[in-house]
């Protein structure tokens, strides 16, 4: 099938599940004015993509041609490419994705964790990635722990940066072992690095980009059994029900056919 075969396909879809699910529910979302933000992408032949080009490995600048590369600019280049159209990057920060896609400064922002208080503005898209929680050691102890249980004992050193997510992700996990919280600039991977702390944790996307950096880090347990899970999705507009649907399709059949667990084994594994 041709890629503007396909979109139009998925656009039919999109449509019909927005008309049922507008049925459905009791009283209906008022219907957004003009034509929907799918026909009018496929109409410019172009769909506007925000991304901060900050966020190794998911979205970030390669250093030398200054072009965006990454998981979630491969991901969203091959959504462009299904749609049947060109891909317009737009640069933005976190603090203004938000409002970027509000003010329909761009069709869809290239990924971001669910968060409720974005949710209050924007809409999200189905999960394509968990991120989550894993330990980070050095190679040469990497044998001794291998689950978190074998973490969670005395005279074992735990470093973290103070104040953040991890430091009481540390605390709840590792009750036994000895928490050590350093104030920034100092990380918990420096701690380790440096030989004053046996683990640290991090995200696993952080974790990947670390482990590709400094050959002497591993992650210490399969990615499967990261904790404190929680998703990526795509940012879009909350006025325009047919166009959420195409981007829930089409993540859903990408989910299926094993593109993003494709991107994961390229990007994220340490």
């Amino acid at each position: 099938m041709k890629r503007r075969d396909l979109a139009k396909s998925l656009l039919v879809g999109a449509a019909a599940v927005a008309a049922t699910r507008a049925q459905a529910q009791a009283p209906a979302a008022p219907a957004p004015t003009g034509a929907s933000r799918l026909a009018e992408v496929l109409r410019r032949g172009n769909v506007r993509i925000g991304t901060t080009g900050d966020f190794n490995p998911m979205s970030f600048r390669n250093p030398g041609s200054n072009e965006y590369v990454g998981f979630d600019i491969e991901a969203m280049t091959q959504f462009a490419a299904d749609l049947g159209v060109k891909v317009e990057w737009v640069p933005t920060e976190w603090a203004t994705l938000v409002a970027g896609i509000a003010g329909n400064r761009f069709d869809i922002f290239s990924g971001a964790s669910v968060a409720m208080g974005r949710a209050r503005t924007v809409n999200f898209s189905v999960p394509y990635l968990e991120a989550g929680t894993v330990p980070l050691a050095s190679k040469a102890n990497a044998g001794k722990f291998k689950t978190w249980e074998s973490i969670n004992d005395s005279g074992v050193r735990v470093a973290v940066s103070m104040g953040t997510v991890f430091h009481d992700q540390a605390k709840q996990h590792f009750p036994k072992a000895t928490i050590n919280a350093v104030q920034a600039p100092a990380t918990g991977f420096q701690e380790v690095l440096a030989g004053r702390a046996d683990v640290t944790i991090t995200s696993n996307v952080e974790a990947s980009t670390l482990a590709k950096r400094f050959d002497q880090l591993t992650v210490t347990v399969p990615g499967a059994e990261m904790r404190n899970k929680r998703p990526f999705a795509y940012v879009v507009p909350q006025d325009d029900v047919t166009w959420l649907n195409y981007v829930n399709t089409w993540v859903t059949l990408k989910r299926i056919e094993g593109f993003f667990a494709g991107l994961e084994s390229k990007w994220l594994q340490a």
